[in-house]
């Protein structure tokens, strides 16, 4: 029996301040499924119609900073004088608040902050707007965000809504136990509480095991978190790169097992502006070729190991 009142509490104390949720479930106006623990739902077949990590082809070389093609939608970026970054704050590493500076900081947030440079020659000139995992299509389909760098895997039900970036990073789903657990896997669980945000496609692929974990949802990861230190979930399942961050939060935790999903990370983009989406590629085809990913991987993750070759681009035209 855990008894870790003190961490929850002081993780609750960080959830008041971050609204956090999945973002597998619908759109408005489409069909929503019920919350909380579900033995029996089955989840949705996935949606295998393109090749969710095929983006679009960057157009030629980078144009200057501070110079964008007119009528583009990187020039109505520059006007403004600030590129607008969806994205979460609690998730350690990838993006989340310093409690000494109150910045939103993380490897996600530094991809943003390389396309701002790259179209301001400065990469402060940008504003962070905090969204919900559940907001992440939704925000760029109302234009409250310019792009969006969540931890969010690109898939092909997604890219019906939203452009996608080529990946930047290849993550994968894990579990996350006691270290008092004996299980091994998410196949050990059977039966038990596993925990993913709600609406996420970890939510989904926990229903998908053939040994019917029990999926239990709660509005972000850092809620998942409170529930497994109160003992009212067994385990939390969700990408790699969370997990660790979770368990950094928590001394009585461990991940194990292999990964049991393919979460290739991009950024989302609006549809009608395909110009931009070729302008992030661009941006991201000079990142990998020059170090800078490397240097990214290196400053938020160096301490799991040296830097993986950054994912290879493929584009669909």
């Amino acid at each position: 029996m855990r008894t870790r009142a003190a961490l929850a509490a002081a993780a609750l104390s960080v959830l008041a301040a971050a609204g956090c949720a999945g973002d597998s479930s619908p759109l408005p106006g489409r069909p929503t499924t019920s919350a909380g623990p579900s033995a029996t739902a089955t989840a949705a077949p996935a949606d295998v119609s393109c090749n969710p990590r095929a983006s679009l082809r960057p157009a030629g070389a980078l144009p200057a900073p501070g110079r964008m093609p007119a009528g583009s939608y990187m020039a109505e970026i520059q006007k403004r004088g600030r590129l607008v970054l969806g994205t979460s704050q609690d998730t350690l590493l990838f993006s989340s608040r310093n409690p000494f500076t109150g910045k939103v900081e993380g490897f996600d947030v530094d991809m943003g902050r390389q396309i701002a440079q790259a179209i301001f020659g400065d990469p402060d000139k940008i504003q962070i707007k905090v969204i919900a995992y559940d907001k992440r299509v939704s925000s760029v389909l109302d234009s409250s965000v310019d792009i969006v760098a969540d931890t969010m895997t690109a898939n092909c039900a997604r890219w019906k809504d939203v452009n996608f970036s080529s990946i930047y990073y290849d993550a994968g789903q894990k579990v996350l136990v006691s270290k008092d657990s004996k299980a091994t896997s998410i196949d050990d669980l059977g039966g038990k509480k596993v925990c993913a945000a709600k609406g996420s496609t970890s939510y989904d692929n926990i229903g998908k095991r053939a040994s019917k974990p029990i999926a239990v949802d709660r509005p972000g990861f850092g809620d998942c978190l409170v529930a497994f230190q109160q003992n009212e979930v067994d385990a939390i399942s969700t990408d790699d790169t969370i997990l660790v961050g979770l368990a950094a939060q928590d001394p009585y935790a461990k991940v194990v097992g292999l990964p049991f999903t393919k979460e290739p990370y991009g950024m989302a983009m609006p549809k009608e502006h395909e110009d931009f989406t070729r302008f992030v590629n661009a941006v991201l085809a000079k990142n990998r070729a020059d170090g800078t990913w490397k240097a990214t991987y290196e400053r938020w993750l160096g301490d799991f190991g040296g830097a993986p070759r950054p994912p290879a681009a493929e584009y669909r035209d």
